[in-house]
């Protein structure tokens, strides 16, 4: 099975950069999309064969998953089943016989880190809910997590000691979502491979120069880790200061 996700940062701005062309490219069985950045009703287009899910924020503009599947789930679901995640559309869960597809747009921690204690709550809530997920058939999760997890993951590592995606306690909480039994199945593949990077800011020449964060991930239950094929980060695919990942994986 073929899995993709990517951080287009508005949806039908990236079908003017090539998303489309990208999309029946790949082909993949699922394709999971975080920051689409607009409401269902604004799709002026469609996706032949696949069932569309959408988790719009109330704040139009802003935030935003969906997920567009060659095969229909048993069930979906929106967030986290609190109050309080319910407004800008961070999360879907389709069910499928035998896994949950998990897609996520993390809080950013923002500038200063602003929004870090709501960033928090999101992390224990978020891992709550997956390990709920786990305890009746395996987990995918994949999306932009918002955080690159060791010094491997960032080009500059040491100027971004602190910042939000970079700070310890981020970086703690991915370790413990990993922890309560998952696997990042890029460096569960590649451990050691460096300058792998899914985002770079607009500034500086940064994806030209490759100095960029690895912060788009593909998560697993550790109970399915060793059904993985491969683990791929599509880094010349340009339309968003994302590029796609792929997860390729016996399911």
């Amino acid at each position: 099975m073929k899995l993709v996700s990517w951080n287009v940062n508005g949806l039908r701005a990236c079908m003017n950069k090539g998303f489309e062309d990208f999309f029946k490219e790949v082909d993949g069985d699922i394709f999971c999309i975080q920051e689409t950045k607009m409401q269902p009703e604004q799709a002026d287009f469609a996706f032949e064969g696949y069932f569309p899910y959408w988790n719009s924020a109330v704040k139009k503009g802003y935030s935003g998953t969906a997920i567009f599947t060659k095969k229909e789930p048993l069930s979906v679901s929106y967030d986290l089943g609190l109050d309080k995640h319910n407004d800008e559309g961070r999360a879907i869960t389709l069910e499928f016989e035998d896994f949950y597809m998990v897609t996520a747009y993390t809080p950013n921690a923002q500038r200063g880190l602003t929004r870090i204690d709501y960033r928090m709550e999101w992390e224990d809530d978020f891992r709550n809910y997956l390990v709920e997920l786990d305890k009746r058939k395996p987990v995918i999760l994949c999306g932009d997590l918002n955080v690159a997890h060791n010094v491997i993951d960032l080009k500059n590592a040491k100027s971004n000691v602190g910042n939000a995606g970079f700070s310890d306690e981020e970086r703690g909480k991915m370790t413990e979502l990993l922890n309560a039994g998952f696997v990042d199945s890029f460096r569960y593949l590649y451990p050691d491979v460096t300058g792998a990077y899914t985002w770079w800011s607009y500034m500086f020449h940064a994806r030209e120069n490759n100095a960029g964060w690895r912060i788009d991930y593909f998560i697993v239950s550790e109970k399915i880790k060793d059904r993985i094929q491969d683990s791929i980060i599509h880094k010349d695919v340009y339309g968003s200061d994302h590029c796609p990942v792929e997860l390729d994986i016996e399911i």
